[in-house]
Formats: structure tokens, sequence, C-alpha cells
């Protein structure tokens, strides 16, 4: 640091220029301590959550995580956790594939199934943002090629706002099987339609909207249509262009099936004796609502991006309304425009799961308080774990409402 002495003997621009470089390398060497501090903080509670529970309380406590993932054989799992709005860490655990033994690490991508569709609201609240999609229209003026099957043409209209909240009178329930990779697929419309080109039997409105509530993947398939007949733009595109890259979700796609070239760093899937497949994975035409793939990472920063706006003034892509949309249940069921909305204690959270052919996911934040935690894997039998990780961060953060293993 001796070149410090000789800046009174540089003129001009060069004298800024070395007086900018060394209050940069000031302000770097004093942020070391509390980027060390901060690594070490988080070590600390990533030991607390992966060690066995104290007080025992009975039940999986005793065990470490690696004997919880054993227990339910889940093979991989990757788990990210917010805190002060931020990602406080992120680590993956097991292997990517039983087969080969790859490990899960932060950049191994899983199918995030039905954490599809709130990613897709989220793109959809972005258009009516913009005056591009009303969120209370009739979504029928905006189809092109596909008309909804309806009991009564009398019944309100069927609204974007509807159809992302599971009250708009459709009788799906689906949960889609999705297709082995290489054999032809369905278009969004042969899908809702029951198609015999789908496997599932179509989408019918038997219902008036808001009158009830009943979980329908099939609703968000029609969002699909809607938003890409709006939009004049391949699915994958448009989600990449209006989320994915403005979030800086670097590792995921709606691209179905995947790109090749990304094979190599995606799990595959596996039953509930931990065992591969047959297939690597399903593919799902129907993208919006379960064909994401993507990494706790990429999901924290969905949840800290909504979490953001509703602070205010705005996110990156939400504005503090669009935020609220997404956070304030319609009124009937559960769900507001895509997420699922719940009080726990004194507390109230917004979250969403996925259960796709091999894998199991969850993420869920508190809508004020700045944390939060997302948990992928690569298991049928994922499920448990995720509720016993999920349970293991809230207990290790203190999370003022939410001390006992999440109810799925």
């Amino acid at each position: 640091m001796a070149w410090i002495g000789n800046v009174s003997q540089i003129r001009g621009s060069t004298a800024h220029a070395h007086m900018r470089s060394l209050r940069i390398l000031l302000v770097s060497l004093a942020l070391v301590p509390a980027r060390n501090a901060a690594a070490q903080d988080a070590a600390s509670f990533i030991a607390r959550i992966e060690r066995p529970q104290s007080p025992d309380r009975g039940g999986l406590d005793a065990m470490t995580l690696e004997q919880v993932m054993q227990r339910f054989r889940v093979p991989g799992v990757s788990v990210a956790v917010i805190l002060n709005g931020e990602v406080h860490w992120a680590k993956g655990y097991g292997v990517a594939d039983v087969e080969t033994g790859a490990r899960v690490d932060v950049n191994t991508a899983f199918q995030a199934a039905s954490i599809s569709k709130p990613i897709t609201a989220m793109a959809a609240v972005r258009l009516a943002q913009d005056g591009r999609l009303d969120l209370d229209g009739d979504v029928s003026r905006v189809l092109r090629g596909l008309t909804l099957m309806r009991d009564s043409l009398h019944w309100a209209p069927v609204t974007p706002r509807s159809l992302f909240s599971h009250t708009s009178g459709s009788d799906d329930g689906f949960g889609f099987p999705g297709y082995n990779p290489g054999v032809p697929l369905p278009t969004p419309a042969q899908v809702v339609r029951g198609d015999p080109m789908a496997n599932v039997s179509g989408v019918p409105f038997v219902r008036p909207p808001y009158t009830g509530y009943k979980y329908s993947g099939g609703g968000t398939t029609v969002m699909q249509q809607a938003l890409v007949d709006i939009t004049g733009r391949p699915f994958a595109d448009l989600m990449q262009a209006t989320i994915l890259d403005p979030l800086g979700m670097t590792g995921s796609s709606y691209q179905q099936p995947p790109a090749p070239d990304q094979a190599p760093r995606r799990a595959r899937a596996h039953n509930g004796a931990g065992q591969r497949m047959g297939a690597p994975w399903h593919v799902y035409p129907e993208q919006a609502a379960a064909g994401l793939w993507t990494t706790p990472s990429d999901l924290a920063k969905v949840l800290i991006e909504v979490q953001r706006a509703v602070r205010g003034p705005r996110g990156q892509v939400l504005t503090q309304d669009g935020a609220r949309q997404m956070t304030t249940p319609v009124g009937v069921g559960p769900f507001a425009v895509g997420f699922q909305v719940e009080k726990r204690g004194e507390g109230w959270y917004f979250m969403h799961g996925g259960s796709n052919w091999g894998f199991r996911c969850d993420m869920i934040a508190h809508v004020r308080r700045g944390y939060g935690v997302v948990v992928m894997t690569n298991g049928d039998n994922g499920g448990p774990l995720i509720s016993e990780i999920e349970a293991r961060v809230a207990a290790a953060y203190n999370w003022d409402s939410l001390h006992k293993p999440l109810v799925r």
C-alpha cells in the first residue's frame, strides 16, 4: 500500500482514478469481516437444521437431516432460506441421480411442478400492470381458437383472477401426469378440450365463478393459451422475458421438453422407494401449470420480489398493487392471484407446493417479514422430508408464528 503516499504527486484524471480505486479497495476490505460474519452466522443455522433437534420432542427430532432423507428414501434435496429479504444460504444434499451418483448442488435444477403456476400468475399480473390484460375481464375475449366448455353461458365471465385462484368453476382437478420424453405432445388447447392426443379428459366449467373453490391445473392451462394469444410469443420465451430474466433466475426455464444441453445439471425422477424411474423425467406441455425447471435459489428470488413489492413502492417486475393482487385472497377459497395465502399464528404467509412424477417441492414466505424457505426434492416421497425441513428452519430462525411442522 506504499503507493498511497504518492497520491498528492499525481495530477488530473489519473489522481481521481487512483483515489476511486483506493476507495473501492478500502470499502472492499471493510466488507470482508461482515461477509465472514454472515457466512459464519449461516453456517451455525445450517448446523442447527442438519443435526438432531433439541429439545427432542419425539418423532424425527432425534435424527440428522441425512437420516431423515434416508428414512423417507429421498435421494436428493436442495434448500434455500430467506432472511431479511435476501437469500441467507442455499445448499444441496444427496444425489441428483442414484444411478450415476451425481451430487445435488445449488445449481441442480428440479421440476417445480405446480409451483410453475404462481410464476405464471406473476407474468399475468405484469401484463395487467402494463394494461395488456384485465384480471377481471372475460378471458374468452382474448382466446383464439379455444372455446371454454361451460354449462351455462348466462353465468358471469370466467376471468384470469378466477382461473389463478381456482374459483372459476372449472371441474378438472388436474394434477397432470406428464408424458415420456420423445412422444408427441398435445397443445394447450387440445389439453383444455380433452382431445384424444391428450392424456387428460378436458376442462369443463360446471358452476358460476366465485361460488366455490376447486384446485384446477386446467384453469392455468387456459391462461397459458390466453397469455400466448395476447403476446403472440411462445410461452417459454414469454416467461423468460417477462419474469425469469428480469429477476435474474438464470437457472430456470419453462422450455418443454428441456434443452438437451441442460440435461447434465437436471435432477432425475425417483419413486417412493428412492429408485430411479424408467424415464429421467416426464415432459409437460402444460408449461404454465407444471413445466418450470428451476432451483430453490431462483424461486427464492420470486418470494423476495413479492415481499419487496408489498412493502413498496415496487419490486423489479411487480408494483405494490400487483404484489397485493398476489397476496390478497379473492374471497372464496385460500388463493389470491397465484399464491395460496394462510394465517398461521399471528403471521400471514404466501405459499405454493408442487408434485410432479418423481419430484416434490414447496415454498413459503411471510408476507411482511422478509423470511421464507424453498425446498425441492427428486423423490415421490419428498413431502414428509419437506415438512421436516420447513419445521427445522422455522425453529432455527425462531419464526414468530410458525413453530410446528407445516400441515400440507
